[in-house]
């Protein structure tokens, strides 16, 4: 059982699935601060100054705060801006992860093609040629 384990874990789709996995967590930190310290800033500024992340309504009648961390001290609300907030990383995620898999496949078929040139320009082989032109010889007789 611990040879198959070994085995399992040495097949290069569970490290590269890990080292996915390792990555993804950092890139989305790296989302994250985009979307928090970047650009709901900008879309506060465009919209009026407002910040999704307090918008929020008591679940309750206790809860009268003007701040989303006041209010959950108060009782229970439904966070809405956080959503949003949540929403818009989502969103720009993929949208990267989007435009990296449609640069890496491009990247793809340009190496495909120039492969595919090579092979065509390529003299055939020394030994090749030789046997055609016997070939050819016979074929005239």
């Amino acid at each position: 059982m611990l040879n198959e384990f070994k085995a399992f874990i040495a097949r290069g789709n569970v490290m590269d699935l890990a080292v996915g996995v390792i990555i993804g967590g950092a890139f989305g930190g790296i989302v994250k601060s985009l979307v928090d310290d970047i650009i709901m800033p900008v879309v506060g500024a465009i919209f009026g100054g407002f910040d999704f992340s307090n918008y929020f309504f008591g679940l309750s009648s206790a809860v009268n705060a003007p701040t989303l961390a006041a209010a959950r001290a108060q009782g229970a609300v439904f966070a809405y801006g956080n959503f949003i907030t949540v929403l818009i990383n989502f969103l720009i995620l993929a949208w990267i992860i989007f435009l990296m898999v449609k640069g890496v496949n491009t990247l793809r078929k340009q190496v495909e093609r120039k492969e595919e040139k090579i092979a065509e320009a390529a003299p055939p082989p020394a030994d090749v040629q030789l046997l055609t032109e016997i070939r050819d010889l016979l074929a005239k007789r």
